[in-house]
Parts: structure tokens; C-alpha cells; sequence
């Protein structure tokens, strides 16, 4: 099978810890360009290395690869890799120690970013800019604070973390998942607030780190209908409009998994998929869907722009990741990782929670 010459604006999902025939299949078709990995594709060090380097060499461009590892609750990655700390831990002591928060931030955003790239990963859909109001369970103790100067404190540092191991960050769930209970992974969540209230709260963070060059973000499955009766991830006011122009964000804009409950107002698989990319999404995730994946791509009938691609080619791993046996032998690393265990000795809650949220942060 000759390899596509490009990358196309589909993120998929694989069945086990290898890849399948079906799986070179989904992956080797031109619309799709990235792949993300779960819990269940990994088994160990060595075997997550092996698929990634198989999963790189399919394509070439090779296939961007990212996961939802951003610490606490969502840590796909677990035997072998470093225990980090849910966002809430470092909100929770900068409240009292600031700049020890922040450096702890930077400290964990480095050793997620330096021991993922040692694995083949290019990105990890990080951080979590959404605000704390204390509504939101499926958000909860995975964001950072609920005052947005603290969550832009604390997520910068920890974007600075994830650049000094050569990865970019992914902002979500814009324009903010905090403020209500419902979870989009299983409803349909709606936000009546006002766009004021939004804007002078939730969009404050979005704002601040897309003015130093936030990479990517992705929007929430909420509707809301004082802006939009649509999700804003099938928003083209939220991401066209609010997002990319009156924002000024240039970098790349997933959307959040195609196959949530939060995103069946738009309709089928082929449905949401043109909504989200017509509102301005560059790349669409599908998960845990099998089925859906290849509707999808018998379906969809579009093209990725030059400047989608260009978008996602610079959210590829940067520098040349050193393995984990000569990561471990650096002092950045080492100190890093031993920063990071006294973040647990502060309290006993602070790396509590090992419960997936689903399968798609």
C-alpha cells in the first residue's frame, strides 16, 4: 500500500497493545492523521515504544500520536511512569506557597512532557484550563483552581515544563467545562450563563495563554445558548468567530471525541464530523468506536487545508527524545521527578483518585 503523501484531519483510536490488520487499515487511510492512545493500549515500557515507533513509520508524514495524560485521575500511562499529581494538588498549594506551586507545575508539565517523548508521544491533550466552581464532578479535582489568574499561573508554568521536553500543550475544554455538573462523555450539558459572565471568568485563561502561544485547544460538548444553541464544539461563533479571530488563536483546534453523548445533537458520525470541521475544527477524534471510525472514513468528503496541516505538523514532538533508561540519568529529570514526590507528602488527598474519566478526557 503506497503511504499518503499527507496527514489528514481524522484522530482515531486502536484496539489493543499491538496493531491489527483493521487497525494499519484506519490508520493508513489519507483522512486520517493522528492517532490517540488509552489505557488499554498500554502494557509496558518497551511494548509502548514498539507501537509507537510502528505507529510513526506508516505514514509520512508520520501520524501525530497523543494521549490524555494530564496527571491525578487521567493517567493513561501508569506502571513505569512517574505518579502525577491531579491539577487541584498544585492549585491547593498555591494558595499558600505560590511559587513553589508554580515551580511544582513546571516540575510535572517536564517529566509528563520528557517521559512521554521518550516513549514516541508527540502531544498529551494538557492542560486543563477550566475553571474549579466546584459544580463540575467529570472536571473537578483535574482542574487547577477556581480564580482564572491561578489557573493561568499554574497552566503556564506547567505549558513551560512540557516546552523544555520538547512537546506543546492542548488547552481544554474551551471556552469552559467547570461551571456545570452534567458531563458531556454521557449528556448533553447546557451553560446558561451570560457571554459576559464567561467572558470576564472562563475565557480569561484561554486568553492570557493564547496570547504566549497556547498550541492547540479543545472545545467543550456545552451548549451556550446565550451565545449559540450549538456546542461550542460545532460552533462556528465560538471557534471561528470568538476563538480565532476576536482570540487570535492561531494554533490547531480539536475537536473533542466525535462519538460523546455531548456531541449527538449534530447527528450522525459523518454529521458531526462536517460540523465540527465547518465551524473550524482542524482535527476531529472519533473513540471507542470502531464502527464509527470506518463510517466515518467511507463517508467524510473532505480535503485538509494547507493551513490546517501546517497547524499539525508543528505539534510534533520537537528534539530528539532520549529513552527512558538516559532520561533517568539527567539531573533535570531526577530532581524533577523528586519535586514532584513531595507534592503527595503535603496531604494525603493530593494523589488520591486512580478512576479513568471515561475514555476521552
Amino acid at each position: 500500500m503506497n503511504k499518503p503523501a499527507s496527514l489528514g484531519l481524522v484522530m482515531l483510536d486502536i484496539e489493543g497493545k499491538q496493531l491489527n490488520d483493521a487497525d494499519r487499515r484506519r490508520l493508513s487511510h489519507p483522512l486520517t492523521g493522528g492517532v490517540i492512545l488509552f489505557s488499554r493500549n498500554y502494557e509496558s515500557p518497551r511494548q509502548l515504544e514498539a507501537l509507537t515507533a510502528e505507529i510513526h513509520g506508516l505514514r509520512t508524514p508520520p501520524l501525530l500520536i497523543g494521549v490524555d495524560h494530564e496527571g491525578g485521575r487521567v493517567q493513561r500511562f501508569r506502571e513505569g511512569f512517574t505518579r502525577l499529581p491531579p491539577m487541584r494538588a498544585l492549585g491547593a498549594l498555591w494558595d499558600e506557597h505560590p511559587l513553589r506551586a508554580k515551580q511544582l507545575a513546571r516540575d510535572a508539565g517536564y517529566v509528563l512532557a520528557a517521559e512521554l517523548r521518550a516513549h514516541g508521544i508527540d502531544l498529551s491533550f494538557t492542560p486543563v484550563l477550566d475553571l474549579d466552581f466546584g459544580n463540575s464532578a467529570v472536571i473537578g479535582d483535574r482542574a487547577f483552581h477556581s480564580h482564572p489568574h491561578a489557573v493561568i499561573e499554574l497552566a503556564g508554568a506547567l505549558i513551560e515544563g512540557l516546552a523544555l521536553a520538547g512537546m506543546s500543550a492542548c488547552g481544554k475544554h474551551f471556552p469552559g467545562h467547570g461551571f456545570i455538573a452534567a458531563d458531556s462523555h454521557t449528556d448533553v450539558p447546557v451553560d446558561t450563563r451570560s457571554y459576559a459572565q464567561i467572558d470576564q471568568a472562563d475565557l480569561v485563561p484561554f486568553r492570557e495563554l493564547i496570547a504566549h502561544g497556547l498550541a492547540s485547544v479543545m472545545p467543550a460538548h456545552v451548549i451556550y445558548p446565550d451565545v449559540d444553541d450549538r456546542p461550542a464544539g460545532f460552533s462556528k461563533i465560538w471557534l471561528s468567530q470568538i476563538l480565532r479571530k476576536q482570540m487570535n488563536f492561531q494554533g490547531v483546534i480539536f475537536s473533542d471525541d466525535l462519538s460523546m453523548e455531548g456531541a449527538r445533537v449534530a447527528g450522525d458520525i459523518a454529521a458531526r464530523a462536517d460540523a465540527a470541521l465547518e465551524a473550524g475544527c482542524d482535527m476531529v477524534l472519533v473513540c471507542n468506536r470502531p464502527d464509527a471510525a470506518d463510517e466515518l472514513l467511507s463517508r467524510l468528503q473532505r480535503d485538509i487545508s494547507p493551513a490546517s496541516l501546517a497547524r499539525l505538523v508543528r505539534l510534533h514532538g520537537r528534539a530528539s527524545a532520549p529513552n527512558l533508561t538516559a532520561l533517568k540519568e539527567t539531573e533535570i529529570y531526577s530532581k524533577a521527578v523528586r519535586n514532584i514526590g513531595t507534592v503527595g507528602h503535603q496531604s494525603g488527598d493530593l494523589l488520591a483518585g486512580t478512576v479513568q474519566v471515561g475514555e476521552r478526557g
